[in-house]
């Protein structure tokens, strides 16, 4: 919806809204001043009507001294007419001897009728109401002339106040319009004040700022992807074209092949799963799982692959809920990153704590300097690229440890070790 559309329908929603308020308080007003005026004409009526009891003259059925413009009867208990003026000749009872007030039409003309006891009967006096009509016309005629007048005030009233208001929101809307994924590094202008604009303002910054460091970081992933599965791709390729050119050189193609492609397959698998996780979180087919028989798992294979000290004294039984196949990467690649960089020595810790698990992975390297202990979790970001590169590690094995950690709802850090490399420090919730 445009802003133009948006502010013609809060000014005719807003009109309509006033000209129902309006259109009640008219009728509310006339109402109130029509029983008003006939209540006020009643009080006069029966001050006539008593003044009237004390003198009154009975000519053979004629009541004398009565305006004729009045109705005056003269009513038995029963209601029979004992006597009228002239103006109620001819008239039936024009009201009942126990009724204080009523209000009667007689030939298109309205009365308001009265009662009074008198020592012959009751008096019933009625007076007309012409000048109550006449006034309650006036005044209706004039504030239907006034609703339209009023009406269009309001509209146009409505119309700048909105205006003014969603001026804001209209350069809001031609800046967001200008903004695409070529160039995200603009922003909307943020209105002066607290109001819901402004939030509105700074809420679609914040997200305008989180768009452009997520394009940012699948621009990185992807250059860096490139980057890296060039690489296996490329030594293949050269490995395939010596071979070709001295086929009685024993170059031992295959070993070359089968150590890139599994470089190659471990590479896409990771991208694979940080992929996912980009896309719509994890989906973790959650089983109880015992941290402790993966750890003393990754410590065998160390042992067995590795010339060094692997210690798993401090592992101790504990279990969470997870996707088994997940956490068994995490706990592969803490492992593989701590023997990567270990002098002679990793070390394996599980234990369980008050509301969770802690797992720790530490090892006798250089340690991690505190300015890059945050980046290390980035991806594709390695700190000793040469000795990664030879390593076959990609950048990515401790990204997917802080994506797969998150999904599981714990959290992971590093520090430095007792043993004077890094300390990884992975929290699982019970």
């Amino acid at each position: 919806m445009s802003v133009s559309s948006l502010r013609a329908r809060i000014t005719i929603g807003a009109t309509l809204i006033v000209a129902v308020v309006l259109a009640l308080g008219a009728l509310l007003f006339t109402w109130s001043l029509e029983r008003s005026l006939i209540a006020s004409t009643a009080d006069a009526a029966e001050r006539s009507a008593s003044a009237m009891a004390r003198d009154l003259d009975d000519d053979d059925g004629l009541l004398v001294g009565v305006d004729d413009e009045d109705l005056a009867q003269l009513l038995a208990s029963d209601g029979t007419v004992l006597a009228s003026n002239a103006g109620a000749t001819g008239l039936g009872p024009i009201t009942s001897p126990d009724r204080d007030q009523r209000v009667i039409g007689v030939e298109d003309e309205r009365y308001v009728v009265v009662t009074t006891s008198t020592e012959n009967g009751v008096l019933a006096l009625g007076v007309p109401l012409d000048e109550v009509d006449e006034s309650v016309a006036t005044t209706r005629r004039l504030l239907w002339m006034a609703v339209p007048v009023l009406l269009v005030l309001v509209a146009g009233v409505t119309w700048l106040t909105v205006s003014r208001a969603l001026r804001p929101v209209d350069r809001m809307r031609a800046e967001v319009e200008q903004i695409d994924a070529a160039d995200l590094s603009r922003r909307v202008p943020v209105p002066p004040g607290r109001d819901e604009l402004g939030r509105l303002a700074r809420t679609m910054n914040a997200m305008l700022d989180r768009l452009e460091a997520s394009s940012e970081q699948q621009r990185r992933f992807i250059s860096d992807a490139s980057h890296e599965l060039r690489s296996p791709i490329a030594a293949m390729h050269q490995h395939a074209e010596v071979a070709q050119r001295y086929p009685d050189r024993d170059l031992d193609l295959p070993t070359t092949v089968i150590a890139e492609t599994e470089r190659l397959q471990g590479l896409v698998s990771a991208m694979l799963v940080l992929a996912r996780s980009d896309e719509h979180g994890l989906a973790l087919r959650r089983e109880p799982i015992d941290l402790d028989d993966l750890a003393i798992a990754e410590a065998g294979r160390l042992r067995s692959s590795t010339a060094l000290t692997i210690d798993g004294s401090a592992i101790a039984p504990a279990r969470v809920q997870g996707d088994l196949r997940l956490l068994g990467q995490v706990f592969r690649n803490l492992a593989d990153n701590a023997a990567r960089h270990a002098r002679s020595t990793v070390a394996f810790s599980v234990r369980e704590e008050p509301g969770g698990v802690l797992v720790i992975v530490e090892d006798d390297g250089d340690g991690i300097d505190v300015r890059d202990r945050e980046r290390v979790f980035e991806r594709f970001v390695r700190l000793d690229e040469g000795r990664a590169r030879d390593a076959g590690g990609s950048g990515l094995g401790l990204a997917i440890v802080a994506e797969v950690v998150r999904a599981h709802g714990g959290d992971v850090s590093v520090d430095d070790s007792a043993l004077g490399g890094a300390r990884f420090s992975l929290r699982f919730p019970a």
